[in-house]
């Protein structure tokens, strides 16, 4: 029901129970002081009249308008783009617009739409609408005629989280840049990695993340006679994660797994090692039962050919059953498989064909920039040294066997990270295959970064997933913004740069949302139990670039919300509410000749009896 509807059923009662009063009192009364019948009429009358002038005056007749339209400038509106376009009956201009014609200001777009309630399209001149203007569109339809993009850069993706020790990819584009590149900067200032800018104007960096904590790098975007353009901050949080536990087996030792062995240990991981020399004897830690107890110890198997063919029916069986719970298997295959090992593959999911062959290995370039050099290869160590002339050799061409690797059933599918490793899911965890040779050939020419980048994306693939989804934030968080954290709990708090602290309230109704305000720019850390989550704000003005594609973006998104409407529609307009006064006035003057009429004798049948003899003095 209405809220119109319940008011209007309120005042029907309420003329019922009067109507009821005036007959009572009429019946009940002696038959001198019983009102005449003009009278009686008049009350009664007067009582649905009092009745319906309240309702109009709480919900007063709407009035048909003429549709209108509306110019809206925002931020980067030009005076060219209002003399090239038709103007709407009606121009304003929020607080960001620059200051054009004789526009009215105003200070958001639900407010120009309140003074002027015939409007039933908006169009919307610049870079866009914030994000408290594009709630206030409501039915109201939107034409978009954005701004051109600034030079430089326009579109950002890179990670909010690494791990300590991990490789990180950032992506992107440029608009307005003609033959010009991308530089990625680490905290230091120096030049980690460099990309051209593509004609569509994408480009793709990579660094690596060392030392845990909160680190700013940066892109540098150069023209094509080197001049830098823009520098945009690319905020990193380096968590330090705990350190897989990875059990190695190997079927026999070789120069391969002794380098991935010394690898995985100056990564910091918990290994249990087992090297089998033959004649059943194996070296390496005490040997681990292969049943469900143990291996939800670990995170990651990593084993060859050799140690796959010999465990047996009954541990391969104890091993898919812990993939299923969640633990990674990773099974490096560096010669020719023979026919059973193909089908025990088959049953974990795999259609593995070909192989008897070897192919090389698709090799980064040499780093020519030795300031690039340094940044990629680390400091080194005062006994071991980092030799920058060895980043800027050609690496050794590595090889792999040239399997062919598909998925056994059709409804699954296997994921290729590299040219060299493959990987599907299997339950809660991932079983890869890596075909790799002889990538020690790498540490052996000084080219251990490479030799790490490669294996710790193979581990990546299939390590056992940890921990559970965090609080979300939104891409570009700006200062003097409003933003959603979704995710969050009752008892979470912000932490702002200057120590002050802030409660969220999520809202049950938003999945969890809340909303906040950030004042400054910098680091904030949102606080939720005993975690604590940094996440990045920038400035109101930093990147303008990112600013002008993000709003432009969101309003170009609400372009054709608004319902089609006819042409007759459209020329009528949306109604709006009438005016209440007259119907206000008109209720109490209605309501003061009841209240005089219902007090009156005026009308009565009998008359006013008269006052007694005043009192004689006697002598």
């Amino acid at each position: 029901m209405s809220p119109q509807s319940l008011l209007a059923g309120l005042l029907i009662l309420a003329v019922a129970l009067g109507w009821a009063r005036l007959l009572w009192r009429q019946w009940r009364a002696p038959a001198g002081a019983r009102s005449r019948t003009w009278r009686l009429a008049l009350l009664l009358a007067l009582q649905p009249l009092c009745a319906l002038l309240l309702y109009r005056t709480l919900v007063p007749p709407t009035l048909p308008t003429r549709a209108g339209e509306m110019t809206v400038l925002t931020a980067g509106a030009t005076r060219a783009q209002l003399d090239a376009s038709a103007q709407g009956e009606v121009l304003v201009a929020l607080p960001e617009a620059p200051r054009l014609r004789d526009a009215g200001r105003v200070p958001d777009l639900a407010t120009a739409l309140r003074r002027h309630p015939g409007t039933a399209r908006v169009r919307v001149v610049g870079v866009g609408l914030e994000a408290r203007d594009r709630d206030a569109l409501g039915e109201v339809a939107l034409e978009f005629e954005p701004s051109p993009l600034p030079a430089g850069l326009v579109a950002l993706w890179a990670p909010e989280r690494v791990a300590a020790g991990d490789a990180f990819r950032v992506a992107g584009r440029v608009h307005g840049v003609d033959a010009g590149s991308v530089e990625l900067l680490d905290p230091a200032g120096r030049r980690v990695d460099v990309a051209t800018i593509a004609e569509d104007g994408g480009f793709a960096v990579l660094g690596s993340a060392r030392t845990p904590g909160t680190v700013r790098f940066a892109l540098r975007v150069r023209d094509g006679e080197r001049g830098t353009v823009e520098e945009v901050a690319v905020p990193l949080w380096i968590a330090s994660e705990p350190s897989p536990r990875v059990l190695l087996l190997a079927g026999a030792p070789n120069p391969e797994f002794k380098y991935l062995r010394r690898w995985a240990a100056d990564a910091g991981m918990a290994l249990q090692v087992q090297v089998a020399v033959g004649g059943g004897v194996t070296l390496g830690d005490a040997p681990v039962a292969m049943n469900a107890e143990s291996l939800r110890g670990f995170d990651l198997a990593v084993l060859d050919e050799r140690a796959w063919a010999t465990l047996g029916e009954a541990r391969r069986a104890a091993l898919a059953a812990a993939v299923r719970d969640g633990l990674g298997v990773l099974l490096r295959i560096t010669a020719p498989l023979p026919d059973t090992t193909r089908r025990q593959l088959r049953a974990f999911g795999f259609e593995v064909s070909a192989g008897a062959a070897t192919t090389a290995v698709a090799m980064p370039p040499a780093i020519e920039d030795e300031t690039m050099a340094l940044a990629r290869l680390g400091p080194g160590t005062a006994d071991a040294p980092v030799d920058a002339a060895l980043a800027s050799e050609a690496p050794p061409e590595l090889s792999r066997r040239d399997l062919r690797i598909a998925a056994a059933d059709a409804a699954t599918g296997v994921a290729s990270a590299a040219d060299w490793l493959h990987w599907r899911a299997e339950g809660h965890g991932r079983i890869a295959l890596a075909t790799l040779v002889d990538s020690y050939r790498l540490v052996l020419s000084g080219r251990d970064d490479l030799h790490a980048e490669l294996w710790s994306t193979a581990f990546a693939a299939a390590t056992r997933p940890r921990g559970t989804a965090g609080p979300e934030f939104a891409t570009d968080i700006r200062a003097g913004e409003r933003t959603a954290i979704c995710r969050a709990t009752a008892q979470v708090r912000v932490q702002a740069p200057d120590g002050t602290s802030t409660r969220l309230l999520p809202d049950p109704a938003a999945g969890g949302c809340a909303g906040y305000w950030p004042r400054l720019p910098g680091w904030h850390v949102l606080l939720q139990g005993d975690e604590a989550r940094p996440f990045h704000v920038r400035a109101r003005d930093a990147a303008p670039g990112l600013r002008a594609s993000t709003l432009r973006e969101a309003t170009q998104r609400h372009v054709g919300d608004a319902p089609q409407r006819s042409d007759a529609g459209a020329q009528a307009g949306v109604p709006r509410r009438g005016a209440s006064w007259p119907w206000f006035l008109g209720w109490l003057a209605a309501t003061v000749a009841l209240w005089w009429l219902e007090r009156s004798r005026f009308g009565r049948t009998g008359r006013r009896q008269a006052a007694d003899p005043p009192a004689t003095a006697t002598g």
